[in-house]
């Protein structure tokens, strides 16, 4: 059974990101699709210090939740960030553990497919939306849409329930996370994954 990942940045366990999960949850039950809730806002989670120790132990030198999530990422097919807006940007808890999970782990996240969740009360949604879909696109994840950018507006949870169009969103946002799962998987069967180039590492100094 493929298999999603949704990471909770909130550091209300119950609140408007949560909302959000549950209605893509139900979608992703009736595709077939399995999931798992990481609640990650409200942790105590610092920010990388780029010791570049993770290049030499393959995981990050302060063992804590980052770890703990790592392997659950490499068996993962997609992987749903979620965050509240905080000052027109993420929650800095969950830019800090995704600073760090994307920068320890040596698996390749080729071909996961990605998609980012908004909560915001009013503004800073589309900001918040385009720095988190940063952490996919260097990271040759393809990116999932819905019919509008994948937001649910609201001051509360109970607030999020009556954004009919945010919830639609939410559940056209699941359906096509669950249909680019399995397409990807069955070509994946039938021709293989794109092969990726590396090697070329371009830094640029004075007087070039």
């Amino acid at each position: 059974m493929a298999k999603v990942l949704l990471l909770n940045g909130s550091p209300h366990t119950n609140g408007c990101i949560a909302a959000a999960f549950d209605e893509m949850i139900k979608v992703f039950e009736t595709e077939n699709v399995g999931t798992e809730i990481i609640q990650l806002g409200g942790k105590d989670i610092r920010g990388c210090i780029g010791c570049g120790k993770c290049r030499e132990n393959k995981k990050c030198v302060f063992d804590d939740v980052v770890n703990e999530v790592a392997p659950k990422l490499e068996e993962a097919d997609g992987l749903v960030i979620g965050s509240p807006v905080y000052f027109a940007s993420p929650n800095g808890t969950i830019l800090s553990f995704l600073d760090r999970l994307f920068f320890s782990t040596p698996f390749p996240k080729h071909m996961k497919v990605g998609a980012a969740v908004v909560s915001c009360r009013r503004g800073g949604n589309t900001a918040t939306f385009d720095a988190l879909n940063k952490y996919f696109t260097i990271s040759s994840m393809p990116v999932v849409s819905s019919t509008y950018w994948n937001q649910v507006h609201g001051h509360s949870a109970e607030d999020v329930k009556k954004d009919k169009e945010g919830l639609q969103v939410m559940r056209n946002l699941a359906r096509n996370m669950s249909f680019m799962i399995k397409a990807i998987s069955d070509a994946k069967e039938k021709y293989g994954l794109p092969q990726n180039e590396f090697g070329a590492f371009t830094s640029f100094s004075d007087g070039l």
